[in-house]
C-alpha cells in the first residue's frame, strides 16, 4: 500500500548547503522508488534533469524562494531561465505583503505573469499557510485560482517554527477551489505514512517531502530536509 503513495511524492532537496552529491542520490532514489518529480533549487535544475532523462520523474524547481518578496518581472524571468534549463513543473512563492496589505490585484497578477511564463508547464503557487490566517489562505487560494494556475501549496518549510502542512489547511483550500480543476500539493513537515495519507484523504494531490523513501517505507524521518 506505501509503494502506492510514491506517484503522490515531490521527493524535494531545497536547504542551502546542498550538495551536487546530494543532488545524486535524491534523483536516484525518485527513480528507484517511482517518486512524481523531484523539486530541487534552481542551481542544480540541469544536473536533475540529465540525472532523470531517461526516467518518468519530472523535474520541479522553485521561483521567488523562500520569502516570495522578488519583484514580478524577477519571478518572471526565473521561470522562463527554470523552464530553458528543463524543468518541467514551477513551485513559485507569493508576495505574502502584499497579500496581507489587500493588494489582491498584485497578488493574482504576478500568479498570472508566472503561469503565462511557464506557458504549459505546472505552476503551483505557494501560499505559506503558516503566515496566514484563515481568511487570508481561503483568499490567496481563489487569486491562485482565477490566475490559472495547477495547483496551490500550503508551505515552503522555511517558516521558523511552522507547523508545515495540516489536514486542515488541506480542507479549508479544497474548498476555495471548490469545482475548479486545481490540485492541492501539501508541503512541509511530513515525515511518515499516516501523517501522508491523512493530508491525501483530505484533499492533497501532491506532497512536498524530503522524507519519501521513509514514507514508502512505512517508517518515519527523524527530520526532513526543509
Amino acid at each position: 500500500m506505501s509503494s502506492e503513495i510514491a506517484k503522490f511524492i515531490d521527493h524535494t532537496l531545497l536547504l542551502p548547503n546542498t550538495t551536487s552529491k546530494e543532488i545524486e542520490r535524491l534523483c536516484e532514489e525518485a527513480k528507484e522508488h517511482g517518486f512524481f518529480a523531484v523539486c530541487v533549487n534552481p542551481y542544480f535544475v540541469r544536473q536533475a534533469v540529465k540525472l532523470l532523462s531517461s526516467s518518468k520523474t519530472a523535474v520541479a524547481t522553485v521561483i521567488g524562494f523562500p520569502l516570495g518578496q522578488n519583484l514580478p518581472d524577477i519571478k518572471i524571468a526565473e521561470t522562463q531561465k527554470a523552464i530553458f534549463e528543463g524543468a518541467e513543473e514551477i513551485d513559485m512563492v507569493i508576495n505574502v505583503a502584499a497579500l496581507k496589505d489587500g493588494q489582491h490585484d498584485y497578488v493574482r497578477e504576478e500568479i498570472r505573469g508566472v503561469v503565462r511564463a511557464a506557458k504549459d508547464h505546472m505552476v503551483k503557487v505557494i501560499i505559506e499557510c503558516d503566515l496566514l490566517t484563515d481568511e487570508e489562505k481561503t483568499t490567496a487560494t481563489k487569486l491562485a485560482v482565477e490566475a490559472g494556475a495547477g495547483m496551490v501549496k500550503t508551505s515552503t518549510g522555511f517558516v521558523k517554527d511552522g507547523k508545515g502542512a495540516t489536514v486542515e489547511d488541506v480542507k479549508l483550500m479544497k474548498a476555495a477551489i471548490g469545482g475548479a480543476k486545481v490540485g492541492i500539493k501539501a508541503s512541509a513537515g511530513i515525515r511518515d505514512y499516516e501523517k501522508a495519507q491523512s493530508l491525501i484523504d483530505a484533499g492533497a494531490t501532491r506532497l512536498g517531502t524530503s522524507a519519501g523513501v521513509a514514507i514508502v517505507h512505512g517508517t518515519k524521518a527523524v527530520q526532513g530536509a526543509y
